[in-house]
């Protein structure tokens, strides 16, 4: 582009500029600019590319070709400086690649991230950038987010954990050309400073002691040495599995899964009372009283709900881990309303998903998603000081506390 060019295109530049015209797409001033500018680069690679060795070896330019490159200036056509060996390997704009990776990709990435669906991307990058991409393209685009999913995934993790939940949502995935139901297990942790973590999501289609066996070795494997509590929808052989792998970890039962779980073989019109008595076990300051709570209870109820009395009891040591501790801390593990709290912003994100074309589709897209969600955890628990120092009090040495060191 000679100078006059470029003078003329920042007086058109200007001139749209005042005017409220675009200075994107294919009339925009911007387009022939990054044009300029991107013939330049490569005819810039293209020298260091044929430099003495190359040209001892018979290797000099060999005419151009073309291609239209799609970007968010709009797309524009550019010529590509060629080489007779065909050994010259641009860097800005790779060989095949046609999007230009600029803030376009981003945009992308980022609509993908909050739930769009790659129509809704192509049409709206089409309005605002006049610029087509294909399907396939856009699915190339995300695509390349799959080696920080896999970063994530085996990312390493501090060495202690205060609290940990567990728990599951269900998903619809394409396998083998039929739909499978499978569960994606997501695990939230609270560090020693108080703030809330991701530490893994893992997609199985059925959950016993050796899946989970296989979930904690790998967050142990990865870092993790200890748990102080866990707290669970009541995991089928989770509470086996962790007492190999973190034997010390006390386990918590989520209150508010069993109460759903009882009320499902209640009659309707008994739940009524039968929740008003059945609080009184729950909320009761101790375990004593909680005991005392679940007999009184057992005796009105057990003749007509005995299936529901003997689940209570078959989980009760589950279930008031909790009376341990003090109210605040109670608060925060006798359900999994944390890690459901991250689950419905995520199913905010997934909820115009059909079925995922594979556990990657779904793992990158929960991915994107949970961090755009982690950049809004900025701050420690409420009230954590007290907290951790009550923790550290009931665990010695297994929560060491540095006082001297910042989050």
């Amino acid at each position: 582009m000679t100078q006059e060019e470029l003078n003329n295109l920042q007086k058109k530049a200007l001139q749209q500029l005042k005017s409220g015209e675009s200075l994107f797409g294919k009339d925009g001033a911007f387009s022939p600019m990054l044009k300029g500018f991107i013939e330049a680069a490569l005819q810039a690679e293209m020298d260091a590319h044929l430099d003495q060795t190359e040209r001892k070896a018979g290797n000099k330019r060999n005419g151009k070709g073309s291609k239209t490159i799609k970007s968010s200036a709009g797309s524009f056509q550019i010529d590509t400086p060629q080489d007779r060996q065909s050994s010259f390997d641009p860097q800005l704009i790779k060989k095949r690649e046609t999007v230009l990776a600029d803030s376009l990709q981003e945009k992308i990435i980022g609509l993908y991230g909050l739930g769009m669906s790659l129509r809704d991307i192509r049409d709206h990058i089409a309005e605002m950038y006049d610029t087509e991409l294909s399907h396939t393209v856009l699915s190339q685009i995300t695509d390349r987010v799959i080696p920080e999913v896999k970063a994530w995934q085996s990312r390493p993790l501090e060495p202690v954990y205060c609290i940990v939940w567990l728990d599951a949502m269900h998903y619809k995935v394409r396998e083998e050309g039929r739909v499978q139901h499978k569960a994606l297990y997501n695990i939230l942790g609270i560090n020693r400073h108080g703030y809330k973590e991701v530490l893994g999501a893992y997609i199985s289609e059925s959950e016993g002691a050796n899946f989970w066996l296989q979930v904690l070795s790998d967050l142990q494997n990865r870092g993790l040495e200890d748990i102080l509590i866990a707290c669970t929808d009541n995991l089928r052989g989770f509470t086996e599995a962790i007492g190999s792998v973190y034997p010390k970890a006390e386990v918590q039962s989520c209150i508010i899964h069993q109460i759903r779980n009882s009320l499902k073989y209640v009659a309707s019109k008994d739940q009524k009372e039968f929740m008003r008595e059945l609080k009184c076990v729950y909320r009761a300051d101790t375990k004593d009283l909680a005991e005392m709570a679940l007999e009184e209870l057992a005796g009105k109820w057990e003749s007509k709900y005995p299936v529901v009395i003997d689940s209570w009891r078959n989980n009760w040591e589950k279930l008031t881990t909790y009376f341990q501790y003090t109210p605040p801390i109670r608060r925060l593990i006798y359900t999994t309303n944390a890690v459901e709290g991250y689950h419905r912003q995520i199913r905010k994100v997934t909820k115009t998903k059909g079925a995922f074309t594979s556990d990657m589709a779904l793992l990158k897209l929960v991915y994107l998603a949970t961090r755009n969600i982690e950049k809004k955890w900025t701050s420690p628990l409420q009230n954590w000081a007290l907290t951790v120092q009550q923790l550290a009090i009931r665990f010695g040495d297994r929560l060491p506390l540095d006082l001297n060191r910042n989050p």
